[in-house]
């Protein structure tokens, strides 16, 4: 009696481990939203009024202190960029750019990220963001500024760099889905960030990742058009449409009579209002 009790207990105990270990590798492969905060990407083009003021109610109003990454962009014109947003209304702005890797670990260069309470990253090659910031100490002081309730935002470029997965992040061109950075700053963990989707015809791009990735979430974002994160819940804002890729398909309409393609090959369409779980890779239906 006794050792049939103990080849349960023995048998309990290892199935226990296994589901611990299956899970534990199912917990890594989902996907997250960063635990305090805001994000905003927008997927390029004009930004709409609603989604700017948007930013602006999240940074704590036009009085707050930001912070602008221009560095996407090779040359970027500080003196402009500078004055695009003091017409926008905001006060208190500093302008971080480097290609130094040194400079961006530096305390002087990161002393505006101490008390800043947002972040604009502008457009566009998302890899010299990569480049210049990559596991530095300014790329630890974003963090923070997630950490104490401020809002992440960028569009193009910017909106890419959010996600753990580079989208066209190779030198090359921009054309290639999966080059040769691949690590963004992940603020959304196991997910890959597409931009311009609809305006350029970009569709099918994201499915070149998930062959090589099937285990990321894609998200693809149409110009004038965000996704708001805060934690794990996704809100789209604005005029056009954002690109889902999570193996299903979901309609207004339903599914029943669709002839759907293979599972590699599913996307779907949420519109303005439209809200999505990242955790549970399903969209939020009141």
């Amino acid at each position: 009696m006794r050792s049939i009790k103990l080849v349960s207990i023995i048998t309990c105990l290892i199935f226990n481990c296994l589901s611990g270990s299956a899970q534990d590798i199912n917990n890594n492969s989902n996907t997250k939203g960063p635990e305090n905060g805001y994000l905003l990407a927008i997927g390029g083009g004009r930004v709409p009024d609603s989604i700017l003021y948007k930013f602006i109610e999240l940074a704590g109003g036009p009085e707050s202190h930001l912070v602008i990454i221009p560095t996407a962009s090779e040359n970027p014109d500080t003196a402009i960029i500078r004055k695009e947003w003091t017409d926008k209304g905001f006060l208190h702005i500093s302008i971080l750019h480097t290609k130094d890797r040194d400079i961006a670990n530096s305390k002087e260069f990161t002393e505006p990220l101490r008390n800043a309470k947002a972040v604009w990253f502008s457009g566009g090659r998302q890899w010299r963001l990569v480049d210049s910031y990559k596991n530095t100490k300014t790329e630890k002081l974003l963090w923070k500024v997630l950490d104490r309730g401020g809002v992440i935002g960028g569009s193009s470029a910017g909106a890419t760099i959010q996600g753990s997965f580079l989208a066209r992040g190779d030198t090359e061109n921009n054309q290639i889905m999966a080059g040769d950075h691949q690590e963004g700053f992940g603020f959304i963990k196991n997910i890959a960030i597409d931009q311009h989707v609809i305006a350029r015809n970009r569709h099918f791009d994201m499915i070149d990742i998930l062959k090589e990735k099937p285990e990321l979430l894609g998200l693809s974002i149409d110009e004038g058009t965000a996704i708001l994160v805060n934690n794990n819940s996704i809100e789209v804002l604005g005029d056009s449409y954002v690109i889902v890729y999570d193996g299903s398909f979901w309609s207004r309409e339903g599914s029943d009579l669709k002839n759907l393609p293979d599972k590699e090959n599913l996307f779907y369409f949420l519109r303005e209002g439209d809200k999505y779980d990242l955790n549970r890779r399903k969209i939020i239906v009141d």
